[in-house]
């Protein structure tokens, strides 16, 4: 029998094309404006026109790096008759990877703490789906990167949605602990942030921590942390990123390579685990038979083989940064409340009148694209109406 605080309603009846969960999944509110926007509108229309000036998502605006396409075209050349064998978790990708986390964060990652994904959806997906039985709650902020809620839903499990500090962009801690139930199994952190370009600092990152552990203590069971970092080395002004894997042992990392080469169409990426986490070898079973089970989702045998080099470059953050500083100084001059993202692509902005979709719409009649800030979220939380431009 189905819970319907699960699926939403009624299980489906005998002539029903679709299951109750696909169901629920295509009418969430956000993911229908989401999919409106992106093949029913201006946007989806004019968008690669000449003249237009596209700032809404993570898409490359220009060529792709020369070392990139050079990484690849090496990488396609085969050095032994399994060079295109099925490919799991490879073990020299494994141990770039670590290494690689290793000096980010000052956490000592092996190898084996490395399970490779079709890019960062996969490796949340994955990490959901590892610690979380159907019908336990995922807590996140608003706004949020505007597919959590699917991905949620998919695994068969509750969102719990809360506001962020409006001022600082900081988590609310307050906000996150009175959502707690004795069903809280996940919350899941995104710094730096999409889209409003927070990096949590240090302080905050202890705070929640403790938190947590609390938490996880009053209600009996274990809650664990979801640490979405597809933008953790896209940084600017000289700041460092801290990750809660630094600060809560129960965290499993999510990371994208498509941020960093700005590819989002070559699909490769990881979920890690620190290696202080508990019961790490029974988690490890278990992510290794949904690795299979959720449909082999390793990254392509290519982007493995190209994995190694891949970390060892990036696109361009400075120059990005000067993007981002021109723009910014652009919209304030014009009157816009902007402020400056300390990490990844977007500025998240105000508009000037109530409805951000009308705004946005009115942009797209000039040629000029952003994304309401309601794609990624119910329009009755959204509170002050924004969009996010891509610099």
């Amino acid at each position: 029998m189905n819970d319907p605080s699960v699926t939403g309603g009624a299980s489906p009846g005998q002539d029903d094309a679709v299951s109750d969960r696909a169901r629920r999944l295509a009418s969430i509110p956000s993911f229908q404006r989401i999919d409106a926007f992106l093949n029913e509108s201006d946007y989806a229309r004019r968008h690669l026109m000449p003249g237009a000036c596209d700032f809404t998502l993570g898409n490359p605006h220009q060529m792709p790096a020369e070392r990139y396409v050079r990484t690849l075209r090496d990488a396609l050349t085969p050095q032994h008759d399994q060079w295109f064998a099925y490919q799991t978790n490879g073990k020299a990708s494994r141990e770039a990877a670590a290494e690689s986390l290793h000096r980010l964060l000052a956490v000592p990652f092996r190898s084996e703490d490395i399970y490779l994904t079709t890019g960062g959806f996969a490796a949340i997906a994955l990490a959901l789906k590892t610690v979380a039985d159907p019908g336990d709650e995922v807590i996140y902020s608003l706004p949020p990167w505007f597919l959590y809620e699917p991905l949620v839903l998919e695994a068969g499990l509750v969102p719990v949605k809360v506001k962020i500090d409006t001022m600082t962009f900081d988590l609310d801690l307050g906000a996150i602990e009175a959502a707690i139930t004795e069903r809280t199994r996940v919350v899941i952190v995104n710094s730096p942030n999409n889209p409003t370009g927070r990096i949590y600092p240090p302080e905050l990152l202890r705070r929640l921590a403790d938190l947590l552990e609390a938490a996880s203590a009053r209600i009996g069971r274990r809650i664990y942390l979801v640490s979405d970092e597809p933008y953790n080395r896209i940084v600017f002004d000289g700041l460092r990123f801290h990750s809660p894997a630094e600060f809560y042992p129960h965290t499993l990392l999510a990371y994208s390579y498509g941020k960093t080469h700005l590819s989002p169409g070559e699909r490769v990426g990881y979920l890690a685990l620190p290696p202080t986490i508990p019961h790490r070898d029974e988690m490890s079973h278990a992510i290794t038979a949904l690795q299979v089970a959720m449909g082999w989702v390793y990254p392509n045998g290519l982007l493995q083989h190209a994995l190694p080099e891949l970390e060892e470059f990036s696109i361009d953050v400075s120059q990005l940064q000067r993007r981002r500083d021109r723009l910014a100084d652009a919209l304030g001059s014009m009157g816009y409340r902007v402020r400056l993202p300390e990490g990844t692509f977007y500025l998240y902005i105000p508009t000037p009148i109530p409805d951000d979709e009308a705004f946005t719409a009115s942009l797209a009649r000039r040629d000029v694209f952003v994304l309401p800030a309601s794609c990624s979220k119910p329009r009755a939380s959204s509170g002050c109406p924004s969009l996010r431009t891509r610099t």
